[in-house]
This record gives C-alpha cells, structure tokens and sequence, in this order.
C-alpha cells in the first residue's frame, strides 16, 4: 500500500547522525582519533580549503551522471558523506579504516556514491568524478583506497582517496563553475601525490567501536606525500 521506498538502515542512520550534529553542533565519538565505518563526515581539501559536496544537479556533458563540487561553506548539509565498505569487503560499524583499505563514500541526502570514470571532467578535462547509484548501490567504480601515513585513517591527518580502478587520486585546482552553482569548485581525479588530491576528515559524527572490540594501535610513521 505504501509506494514510498524505504530507505535502506544505513542510510536512515546517516540520515539521524546528520540531525543530531546539526541540531547539537556537535560531534559524537568526538574523542576518536580516527576515521571509522559507519561514520557521517566531511571532507576538506586542505590545499584549496573547500569540502567535498554533491547535490541533485548533474553535468551538462560527460556521463551526465550527479555532479561532485568543492565548496567554501562549512554548514551546507549537502556536504556529508557516509563511510562504508564494499560490495565484495564488509566494513563493520565501528571498525577502524585501515590505510589501503577500500571503501565507498555515499553520499548522505541523495544516497549516491562517490565516483569516477574515464570521462572527461568539465572544467580542467582531468578525469571527471560523479556521484552515482541509487539508495547507496552503484557499481565497482564506486571504490575508493585511502592512502595515508599509519595503521588507520588518523583524523589529523591528510590523506588521499585514489580511485581503485583508474588509479587517479580525488582532487582539486581551483577551477570554478558558473551558473547554477556559482564559485563551487571542481571536483575530479589525477594522476599523481601533488598537494590538490590531500583531504582531511573534518565535522561529522565518528561511530565508536562497539565495546570489547579492541583499539588500534597508533603507528607514529609519516609518509612523504
């Protein structure tokens, strides 16, 4: 009887962690020091200081598939991005995301993954980076490696997100569209370990581990981006 599809439990979830940080302007599992599944968060290009954003506007060439921007506003909603494995690797709520670990990042308000392909990105014709699926399901593009320093994706650290298939690293240069989506920057994938593909987990809530379930130990190594 009713013909509303129900959003999948994950994403319910993420759609409540969203409320609640808004509406306490708070981050729960504040003092985790790292980046865990299951986690609600968003991601700043420290380079170019924008977070990572997506919106039900899609690109007017390429794939036409939803488009992925960069913008300076620290509130927008549209900017949050749910943790979670893979088809083929469960990533449990509350585990801890290992580096070299693959993931997929979905985004929270329209339920589409982070995503790349051989398109050509509109702006600099890097290779285009889209959001794509439906409540969360998409296709092997959807992978992502997080690359970082240490045994676990430290939140006080910056790291890359490298396209599992292509190989390319998330990134930003600067370029900026025009109407309808006036100063948001381009978001797309390259080739490379320059300072435009380095990310840091930022506002969020960060699931704890469940009790019991053993911390990680903390490698204090660094790795020369």
């Amino acid at each position: 009887m009713d013909s509303v599809k129900r959003a999948p439990l994950s994403r319910l979830f993420a759609f409540l962690a969203v409320f609640w940080a808004i509406l306490f302007r708070s981050s729960l599992g504040s003092e985790l020091t790292f980046v865990t599944c299951g986690s609600v968060l968003k991601l700043l290009n420290v380079k170019h200081n924008v977070r990572l954003h997506s919106h039900d506007v899609r690109y007017g060439s390429g794939s036409g598939q939803q488009s992925v921007t960069g913008v300076t506003s620290v509130e927008d909603s549209n900017s949050y991005w749910s943790v979670r494995g893979t088809r083929d690797a469960a990533c449990l709520r509350g585990d801890a995301v290992k580096c070299g670990q693959h993931i997929r990042l979905t985004h929270v308000n329209t339920g589409r993954n982070l995503h790349s392909h051989y398109f050509s990105s509109p702006l600099s014709s890097n290779q285009e980076v889209s959001a794509f699926g439906e409540e969360g399901e998409g296709d092997h593009l959807d992978e992502w490696t997080v690359e970082c320093g240490g045994a676990v994706w430290n939140r006080a650290e910056a790291v890359r997100l490298r396209h599992k298939v292509t190989e390319a690293a998330l990134a930003v240069t600067g370029e900026q569209y025009g109407r309808p989506i006036s100063g948001q920057r381009e978001v797309h994938a390259m080739a490379g370990y320059g300072q435009h593909s380095l990310w840091k987990a930022m506002e969020g809530i960060f699931v704890k581990p469940t009790d019991g379930y053993p911390l990680p130990q903390q490698h204090h190594t660094h790795t020369e981006f």
